[in-house]
């Protein structure tokens, strides 16, 4: 059997839950990435919806960590079309 893996929909709702959430946290870009300890480029990139950036799960699980949500959320998340 052969796979067909398309992320690139789940990974524009993960970049689209970073961004929200940031923001309901009251965090620009610069203070999430420095908190992360990554550049606010790096952090611009994964929230940016159109790159399909890959983000490692440590960099998830710190994510949610600093924004205080359980990490599920970032995954659960889906923009209204």
């Amino acid at each position: 059997m052969e796979w067909d893996f398309d992320n690139s929909e789940r990974l524009e709702n993960l970049s689209y839950a970073i961004g929200y959430y940031r923001k309901k946290s009251g965090y620009s870009q610069e203070q999430l990435a420095e908190y992360l300890g990554i550049s606010r480029q790096h952090l611009a990139a994964v929230e940016a919806p159109g790159m399909n950036r890959g983000v490692s799960l440590e960099l998830l699980f710190n994510i949610a960590t600093v924004l205080e949500i359980e990490p599920y959320l970032l995954f659960k998340f889906k923009i209204e079309k």
